[in-house]
Formats: structure tokens, C-alpha cells, sequence
């Protein structure tokens, strides 16, 4: 004990924290064609829905970031055979209600997607679980998903509708009309994995439409799924208790790594960046439809189908970037692309701002408080607001400070910042690169191999 507590061993300490910090310097460019992780909101999805499917799902393409090889441990603690293979990933299912029960806490680690959607899938077992998550995980607020799921009929203990919650389901769920009023695809999917095993239909009245993979991967193993548009709200109806048949399925890059790569190419002189096989879902590229806006230089080519998702190759190129406004339903569809969009407007000419993030106050961090510290800390002129920001960008001679970035163990304002650092006249540090592993493990790896300037601090 007076070890662990000595003055040598907090030294210690010290310095393995510094051995997590990473620097980015600006870089003479960045070229090359690359692959980038499959998407991790499908592979997530399609785990969960192949453990309960009926027959044997074969999955190419997934991402074994830490989210996913998370759900991977509390898939098999439920139950599940699931067999990794050097090119694909293996699942045989068990039906809709075939989970085991276990003793053992699910530890979702930094995912609040894995941990909303398996709280849906759990809320139709008839058996009680444990949720705990890290620091930043249990930091979230969950009662958008609980109430809804206690209408359905699952018991759920908590305090302040954080981590550790305890669910304890039913063998059947009620079905329920859920009017949704805050955008998002996590909390829709729960309820829509929920209704699986509801005796009934179940019926979402989707106000602002968010990104639609799980009704995609739902259509195409069986379940009994309708979405109708209606002006520009989705009513989506789902029969419960319909089997689920397993298929194989593939999954294509997650844009909003693609973003983040791509952005870098964006912001550093002299570069082109080609990523293949990009996930083109039309709930996930609006973040590339502002690039254009914004006057960059991207290409999208070679568009196909693969697993009923859109498909395509998309190259980036050194731009001279402009300011823009982004409103409400623009940022409620590409939520995830916030902090990196939050980068290029330093780097453009005039004012950019968005409305509207009130989701951003819930993710991994306080998006929003996180890319105001960091930017003031890198000494741009931004203004913070109730749901978003104000950037005055100054085209590519902006940064003119080091400047050390607290990340709050979010991968993705950490990368962001990191990408940040590239384009700039001095170095930027972010405390912790840990969190990266979360959504993109290869991510230094792959940005190193295309010229970035990344170094450990020392």
C-alpha cells in the first residue's frame, strides 16, 4: 500500500499518462489509396440481429474496434457462438428469445450505441442483466431509452438513468406508438430490436429521420417492417414475433472515418487522398454534400450495392474552403461529423456555425463544451451557444499557438484535433489517444502511412 501511494509511483503514473499523449505537426501532404474500417454502427447492428436470427450469419468487412470487440464478450457471455476467422466473422443465432441468462456484468465499455441497442434486445428476455461502462460511459444520460422501454413492460433500476443499469426483461414486450422528438438512430433501433418479440405492432413516428441501418438489415432477414414517408416525418410499423432468418452480409467503410481522413486531405496542402468502398447510405452522406457546399474538392465514383447499402469510392483533394451555416436537420444527419466539420471551419474563409446539437451534449463528451475548449485553446475566434457554435475561420493561415487538447476520452475530438494539427503552423496535442481504439484502431497507423506528422509525446 505505501507503494502504491508513494511519491515514485505517482511519477510513474505521470509519465505512463504522457505516453498516451500524441502530437500533430503540420505536414508537406498526404497521398495515397487506402481502406478504412467497416462501419462500426452496422457491424454492431448486425451482430445483435445475427444473434438472434435463425441459421448462421456470415459478416465481412466488420470493425473490431474496442466498441465492437466489447459486444462481441457480452454476445458470447448471452449465449451466442461467435467465431472470428481471419476474413470474416462467424454468428449462429439462437431465435429472437433464446438468450442465456449470465452472472456476469455486460461491460460496454465506451459504446453508447452497443449499450441502447442491447438494452432493446434484453428488454424481451426473461431474465435480469447488468450494464456498467467506463467513466465516460457512465456518464450518459439514458432516459430517452428507458421510458419508452418501461412502457414496453422491462423492469429498469437506475440512478439518474445512468450506468450500471439493471434491465430485467419479459418474454414478451408490449407494443407501443412512440412519438420520437429527439433525432436518434440509437434509440429508434432499441425500440425497433425491442418489438422483436412484441405481440402486436409497434409503431415510431420518426420527426427528424435519422440514419436507417437497422431497418435495412431488419428488411432483409424477415421482419415484418413498413416505413412510409409522410412529409418529412417516417412512420415506421413493425409486427413482432416473426422469425429472423440469417444472411450473409458485408459491410463497406464507415463514413464518418472516411470524413475524418478525408478532411485532412482537405485542409493540407498538396494532397489526394482515394478511399475505397465507402458506406453511402443517403442517412449518412450529408456531411459530404456540405463539403461541396463549402467548395471543396471531392469525387465520388464507382456506385453500387452491396447488402442492400450504397456503395462508393470517393477521393478528396487540397481545397480553398468557404464558410457555412448549418441548421437543425442538417446537424441531426451528421451528428458524428460535428467535430471534424468543427475543424475544416477554422481552415475556411468567413463565419461557419450550426444549431441544433443538443445530442452532442450527450455523446462520448459534451461535443459541443469539448470543441469549444479545444478551439479556444488553439486561440480561434468561436463562440458558444445553448446547441452549437459560431467559428470565424481565416482561411489556411489560422494557427498560430501550441496548444494542448482535452479530449475527455472521445475518440472523435481527438482525432479531429489531431487532423487539426496537420494543417497547422505549431503543434497540437491531445492528452489521450487511447479512446481512438474505440471506433478506429488503425487510425494512426493508416494516417502515418499516408505522410501524416504524428508523434508520441514524450
Amino acid at each position: 500500500l505505501n507503494l502504491l501511494f508513494s511519491k515514485d509511483n505517482n511519477i510513474l503514473i505521470n509519465k505512463l499518462k504522457k505516453l498516451n499523449q500524441f502530437s500533430s505537426k503540420q505536414s508537406s501532404s498526404l497521398n495515397g489509396v487506402i481502406e478504412i474500417p467497416g462501419d462500426k454502427s452496422i457491424s454492431q447492428r448486425v451482430l445483435i440481429l445475427g444473434s438472434i436470427a435463425i441459421g448462421t450469419t456470415r459478416i465481412k468487412g466488420i470493425s473490431y474496434s474496442d466498441d465492437v470487440n466489447n459486444l462481441i464478450k457480452n454476445l458470447k457471455l448471452l449465449g451466442v457462438k461467435v467465431i472470428k476467422k481471419k476474413t470474416s466473422t462467424i454468428i449462429s443465432g439462437v431465435g429472437i428469445g433464446g438468450l442465456s441468462s449470465t452472472k456476469k456484468n455486460l461491460y460496454m465499455g465506451n459504446s453508447g450505441t452497443a449499450t441502447r441497442l442491447m438494452l432493446g434486445l434484453l428488454c424481451n428476455q426473461n431474465f435480469e442483466a447488468k450494464f456498467i461502462g467506463d467513466k465516460s460511459l457512465s456518464n450518459r444520460n439514458m432516459h430517452e431509452l428507458i421510458k419508452p422501454l418501461r412502457k414496453m413492460g422491462a423492469k429498469i433500476n437506475s440512478k439518474n438513468n445512468k450506468l450500471p443499469i439493471i434491465i430485467k426483461g419479459f418474454n414478451e414486450t408490449m407494443p407501443i406508438i412512440y412519438n420520437q422528438k429527439i433525432p436518434s438512430a440509437q434509440i429508434k433501433s432499441a425500440i425497433l430490436i425491442a418489438s422483436l418479440n412484441s405481440p402486436g405492432l409497434t409503431t415510431i413516428i420518426e420527426n427528424t429521420p435519422t440514419r436507417n441501418h437497422t431497418e435495412i438489415l431488419l428488411k432483409k432477414i424477415g421482419a415484418k417492417i413498413q416505413i412510409k414517408k409522410i412529409k418529412e416525418k417516417n412512420i415506421i410499423k413493425i409486427n413482432g414475433q416473426k422469425e429472423l432468418n440469417a444472411k450473409d452480409i458485408v459491410i463497406a467503410g464507415d463514413p464518418s472515418a472516411a470524413a475524418i481522413v478525408g478532411s485532412a486531405a482537405l485542409i493540407t496542402p498538396q494532397s489526394e487522398i482515394k478511399i475505397k468502398k465507402v458506406n453511402m447510405n443517403k442517412t449518412r452522406i450529408t456531411f459530404f454534400n456540405i463539403l461541396k457546399k463549402m467548395n471543396a474538392n471531392i469525387k465520388i465514383i464507382n456506385e453500387k450495392k452491396i447488402s442492400n447499402e450504397q456503395v462508393a469510392d470517393i477521393t478528396f483533394k487540397s481545397s480553398n474552403l468557404k464558410g457555412i451555416h448549418l441548421g437543425k436537420k442538417t446537424v441531426a444527419n451528421m451528428i458524428d461529423e460535428i467535430p471534424i466539420f468543427s475543424i475544416l471551419a477554422t481552415f475556411a474563409e468567413g463565419n461557419s456555425s450550426f444549431i441544433g446539437g443538443n445530442e452532442l451534449k450527450n455523446k462520448e463528451s459534451n461535443r459541443i463544451k469539448s470543441l469549444y475548449e479545444g478551439l479556444t485553446a488553439c486561440k480561434i475566434k468561436v463562440k458558444k451557444k445553448m446547441d452549437g457554435l459560431q467559428i470565424t475561420g481565416n482561411g489556411k493561415d489560422n494557427i498560430f499557438v501550441n496548444a494542448k487538447i482535452k479530449t475527455y476520452y472521445d475518440h472523435r475530438i481527438a482525432m479531429a484535433f489531431l487532423v487539426m494539427g496537420l494543417a497547422s503552423k505549431k503543434k497540437i496535442i491531445v492528452d489521450n489517444i487511447n479512446c481512438i481504439k474505440t471506433s478506429f484502431p488503425n487510425f494512426l497507423t493508416l494516417m502515418k502511412d499516408i505522410g501524416a506528422n504524428f508523434s508520441k509525446k514524450n
